[in-house]
C-alpha cells in the first residue's frame, strides 16, 4: 500500500474566479481591526480556493470611513510624513488632521493598502476596494451583502 495519494493540488486559474460584493459601515470600528479583516477578504485568503497567484477575493465597500474609530492618542501622536522634494521639504500631518480633512476616506485606504503585498497583483487587488465618506455608495446594483463586522468580536468596536 502506498502512502502518496493521486490528489492533486489545486490551483485557481483567473477564469475560476467569482468575486462577491459587500459593504460595510465602518462607523465606530477600530481602524486596524477592521483594516486588516479587509485585506483578508480582499486577498482572498478567507476562501479554500484561495492561490496566491490569482486575484481571487471579494469587492468591498466601505461606507462611514470618516467615522471609523482609532484607539489611544493615535489621532494626536500618529504622523504621516512626506517630502516635497525641495531642500527642507518635509511635511507631516497627524491622523486627526487626516480624517478632519478634505479626504478623511484615504487614512482607511492607505490602512489597508499597508497591509496588502506591493507588485502588480496588489495594485489589481486594490482596485476591489471602494472607500467612501458617507453612507451613499454609486454600487447598488451589485447588490452587496451587508457584514456587521462590530458583532464580530467586542474589541471591534469602541
Amino acid at each position: 500500500m502506498s502512502l502518496v495519494s493521486d490528489m492533486k493540488t489545486f490551483s485557481m486559474k483567473p477564469a475560476d474566479v467569482q468575486k462577491k460584493w459587500y459593504v460595510i459601515d465602518a462607523q465606530d470600528l477600530v481602524l486596524g481591526r477592521l483594516a486588516s479583516y479587509v485585506a483578508l477578504r480582499l486577498r482572498g485568503k478567507h476562501l479554500p480556493t484561495f492561490s496566491p497567484h490569482v486575484d481571487g477575493g471579494d469587492n468591498i465597500i466601505v461606507i462611514n470611513a470618516e467615522k471609523v474609530a482609532v484607539t489611544g492618542n493615535k489621532l494626536r501622536d500618529e504622523k504621516f510624513y512626506w517630502h516635497t522634494g525641495y531642500p527642507g521639504g518635509i511635511k507631516e500631518r497627524t491622523m486627526g488632521q487626516i480624517l478632519d480633512g478634505r479626504y478623511p476616506e484615504r487614512l482607511f485606504t492607505k490602512a489597508v493598502e499597508r497591509m496588502i503585498s506591493r507588485g502588480p497583483l496588489g495594485r489589481q487587488i486594490m482596485t476591489n476596494l471602494k472607500v467612501y465618506k458617507g453612507t451613499e455608495h454609486p454600487h447598488a446594483a451589485q447588490n452587496p451583502e451587508v457584514i456587521d463586522f462590530a458583532s464580530m468580536n467586542t474589541k471591534n468596536k469602541r
